[in-house]
């Protein structure tokens, strides 16, 4: 039994301590901010719910990461299949996101302490080991050469950088900020044109794994906020990547039918649907914050609600269809990696 489970825990699984993660940093933010005309409630209150709900995400993804250290050391044959698949790998950019967010979303510990800057080492060097690989890859146009390669899932490369800048600008290193912005931003823009072209040369997605595309906003969300952590200021800048996010989550919300494979069974891919909204969210309450409106905090709290409504419709889900996370894929390649 054991041996099966971690035969079928691959780095996919690490999706839902991305959306916990970012859920927990989400109200964070929002709780932590004075709010004008708000009901006063006793700052003991906020930090009892944000330790449980912190704890909660941090137990999930330390059990899953020690399950998943099991899974390299035991089935290391399974860790090469899939960063061999051209979906599989970008997953395993995932567990150190998700680490980095919940670090930063820890409600106990300030980012400029030792413990952050060591935990922000540990965590944030792998990701830069997986660009020098894969960008390296791409770039030299190696074994997985970017247009055949690229993937909505390929957007989860671009996201480590930018979480990682985002958590170095709260240390005050501004220099790793800014470098890893720009590594992330500059592979972001040529990811973008990649996948708008839909070059015939590339693999399609599985429909199965249409929620991957919630990425596409995902990416923007994130780099306005690591603009806004190491800028000091939501300004022009920021809020044209926050509007950019906006527009093509717009665009995909309109456009409902693409996911109608995905959503005919609950699946794992379902998660991907989180994450993305929660950091738009995030985004919108920084801009809300720079720009006070009834129209920017009915953006916030529109975001917000949706953000959280999504989680809680998951969990719900995950926990009455259990037997589903654990399913075998029906026979694809790219399914049965990730």
């Amino acid at each position: 039994m054991a041996t099966e489970i971690l035969a079928k825990l691959h780095a996919g699984y690490f999706r839902i301590t991305l959306a916990l993660a970012a859920q927990v940093l989400l109200w964070k933010i929002i709780i932590l901010q004075p709010q004008p005309n708000s009901i006063l409630v006793p700052k003991f209150f906020y930090f009892v719910f944000l330790s449980l709900a912190w704890s909660l995400s941090a137990l999930v993804l330390a059990v899953l990461s020690a399950l998943y250290s099991l899974r390299c050391v035991l089935r290391f044959d399974m860790i090469k299949e899939e960063f061999s698949s051209n979906v599989g790998v970008n997953y395993l950019f995932v567990p150190w996101i998700s680490w980095l967010l919940l670090i930063e979303a820890a409600p106990f510990v300030t980012t400029k302490t030792a413990s952050f800057v060591t935990m922000w080492c540990i965590f944030a060097i792998p990701v830069l080991m997986l660009d020098v690989k894969i960008y390296g890859q791409w770039f030299t146009a190696g074994k997985r050469y970017l247009v055949a390669a690229a993937n909505p899932t390929s957007l989860l490369t671009v996201i480590g950088n930018l979480v990682g800048s985002r958590a170095a600008a709260k240390m005050g290193w501004n220099e790793v900020s800014v470098f890893l912005f720009s590594l992330g931003i500059a592979h972001y823009l040529v990811l973008f044109v990649t996948l708008y072209q839909r070059i015939p040369s590339g693999e399609s997605l599985p429909g199965m794994l249409r929620p991957s595309f919630f990425l596409f906003f995902a990416a923007p969300s994130v780099a306005s906020l690591a603009w806004y952590s190491f800028s000091g200021s939501f300004d022009t800048v920021a809020r044209m990547l926050f509007f950019l996010s906006f527009f093509m989550f717009a665009s995909l919300a309109c456009r409902p039918n693409i996911f109608k494979t995905a959503m005919k069974r609950f699946h794992l891919s379902w998660w991907s649907y989180s994450f993305p909204v929660t950091m738009l969210a995030l985004a919108a309450t920084r801009y809300e914050q720079e720009v006070r409106s009834g129209f920017t905090r009915g953006i916030r709290i529109l975001l917000s609600a949706l953000s959280v409504l999504i989680l809680l419709s998951l969990l719900l889900f995950s926990g009455f269809k259990s037997k589903s996370l654990l399913r075998d894929d029906d026979g694809s390649p790219e399914l049965t990696a990730i």
